[in-house]
């Protein structure tokens, strides 16, 4: 008797199939009742933080059933997550992907330091709001 081999199926929304649930082992940054921040498992920067709706949210600019104000918690947390992490080393990206950049359709906020120095940042951008 021959066994089937059957391929393991196609994980569409990492966060909703994988990460919100518990069936990977994630590190918690910031949690309430309906936002996830945590950090990335595949981290592509020296500190990359991931900030999600605990619903499926489309994207950006499909909220789904979650409309502006699920939008807005996703962002505040977004916010407090940047906060900590500009706090502690000096500088904060946050970025969300749409389109064919958005891997997992799933709305979710990357929060990252890419682990540039002090130094590097200001050569590349400046002084900013430092400048008199």
């Amino acid at each position: 008797m021959t066994t089937a081999v059957v391929a393991p199926a196609k994980i569409s929304d990492f966060y909703c199939h994988q990460a919100i649930p518990g069936l990977v082992e994630i590190e918690r940054v910031m949690e309430t009742d309906r936002v996830l921040a945590f950090h990335h498992t595949k981290p592509s920067h020296p500190v990359h933080i991931v900030v999600v709706p605990k619903e499926h949210i489309p994207s950006l600019v499909d909220l789904g059933a979650g409309g502006p104000e699920l939008l807005a918690e996703v962002m505040d947390v977004a916010a407090k997550v940047a906060a900590q992490v500009t706090e502690q080393h000096g500088a904060a990206s946050v970025i969300t992907n749409l389109g064919k950049y958005q891997e997992s359709k799933h709305l979710h906020v990357h929060v990252v330091h890419r682990g540039e120095t002090d130094e590097e940042i200001l050569a590349m951008y400046g002084h900013g709001d430092d400048e008199a």
